[in-house]
């Protein structure tokens, strides 16, 4: 499966070069526990997190502020249930929120996320977060909710830890 090329009326994208390696990235988004470490942007943390890194395998989380409270809004749910619909081991993760795990329709669907982990000619990991959204509304209200912050706070986070590791 070849990712899509990015479209700017319905998608958000995030590529970085990172010096941490593919195999611990891929670690840190397949394991719960290294998950909960990088997940959401500090104060916020994941309080719960199921990983079953296979197609139609749970993709869930539960994430909280740092006084227990949910998210602010009508779109990032405090608990989200999710389904992985693609796995390349150590290259490539696709889940969605439209499903849970068992391929099970979600009655509020957000957004589907296309992770990739590649060399990079310069060395270290081409990473790739596309997220793909139903409409264009959708797509202005993630990046209303602070996408670009949100995601990026988050991805330093996730390099951190994987080069930890």
């Amino acid at each position: 499966m070849r990712a899509p090329e990015p479209d700017s009326d319905l998608d958000l994208n995030l590529d970085r070069v990172m010096t941490a390696s593919a195999a611990a990235l891929w670690r840190c988004w397949t394991e719960p526990e290294l998950l909960k470490r990088w997940f959401c942007p500090l104060p916020w943390k994941v309080t719960h997190a199921e990983i079953d890194p296979r197609p139609g395998g749970r993709f869930n989380t539960r994430m909280e502020g740092p006084n227990g409270e949910a998210p602010a809004n009508d779109v990032c749910q405090m608990d989200s249930k999710g389904c992985f619909l693609d796995i390349d081991p150590g290259r490539r993760l696709v889940f969605t929120d439209a499903l849970r795990e068992g391929w099970r329709p979600n009655a509020t669907p957000f957004m589907t996320g296309i992770v990739t982990f590649a060399p990079d000619p310069d060395g270290g990991t081409r990473y790739r977060a596309l997220v793909l959204h139903h409409d264009r509304e959708t797509r202005i209200r993630h990046e209303t909710m602070g996408f670009e912050e949100g995601w990026g706070t988050a991805t330093d986070q996730l390099e951190a830890l994987a080069r930890s590791l």
